[in-house]
């Protein structure tokens, strides 16, 4: 890709899954890069699987003060930051009737709140600076009604309108986007589902698989370059043709 090369990137929810498989995609590219996670091990680990990584540092996103912390020591690694992939996410499987005030809260301030502020922190220091790239982690699950996952659906919807929202306010300086992918076999989705519910999800995706991380975090190289520097304000669908057909594909 054009112009990601010594290009600055923060991953969010590094460690693992679609944001490590970015990390990794970024160092490929001949950019800098540094993990934000909460999870200590899995800094660790991602460390040593990518030994080229400018750095790593912990915060729990849900926590203003953290992800302010957290990011002064990106900028101190890399000198600034280019390019937020705003990545961090968790979820929770159960029935809408079964969701607690807890569960609810818990899944919000991750997914959503924890999106917001580090935006928000990001697109401060971006705006000073005069240009940069936000990059957003959506999901299907926001574009189309789910089962068994009603909170989770709720943060991502909310982060399709906030990316919308912000690439309004931020231009001409700062380009917004998200991604919206489909089933990926990450180790949360692994975690989450048996290998009979792995394979009812292949039978109903077009494609008949799951993508792998390393194709959403493609999607996320091309729209930080300088390829799509006209690209703003929308969010981008990978999910092997799910959503295309709406009931009648399932």
């Amino acid at each position: 890709m054009r112009g990601l090369q010594n290009k600055r990137i923060l991953v969010t929810g590094g460690a693992s899954g679609i944001g490590a498989a970015t990390a990794a995609r970024f160092l490929e590219e001949g950019a800098r890069v540094v993990v934000l996670d909460r999870d200590e091990k899995g800094r660790a680990e991602i460390q040593r699987l990518l030994p080229k990584l400018s750095g790593t540092v912990a915060a729990d996103v849900s926590s203003l003060p953290q992800v302010q912390a957290a990011f002064a020591q990106a900028v101190q690694l890399m000198g600034a930051v280019d390019v937020l992939i705003n990545n961090a996410g968790i979820s929770i499987r159960h029935n809408f009737l079964d969701i607690t005030p807890e569960e609810w809260d818990k899944i919000m301030a991750v997914n959503l709140t924890g999106v917001f502020y580090v935006a928000q922190t990001a697109a401060r220091h971006m705006w000073e600076r005069g240009n940069g790239v936000i990059l957003q982690t959506a999901s299907t699950n926001g574009i189309v009604g789910q089962p068994f996952y009603a909170d989770y659906n709720a943060t991502k919807a909310g982060v399709i309108e906030l990316t919308k929202t912000m690439a309004l306010e931020l231009a001409p300086k700062i380009r917004v986007c998200a991604i919206a992918p489909g089933y990926v076999l990450t180790p949360m989705q692994r975690a989450e589902y048996t290998d009979e519910m792995l394979e009812e999800v292949n039978r109903k995706v077009p494609l008949r698989r799951h993508a792998q991380p390393e194709e959403i975090a493609a999607l996320f190289a091309f729209l930080a370059s300088d390829d799509a520097a006209y690209i703003t304000g929308h969010v981008y669908t990978c999910d092997g043709a799910e959503t295309a057909g709406g009931l009648a594909s399932r």
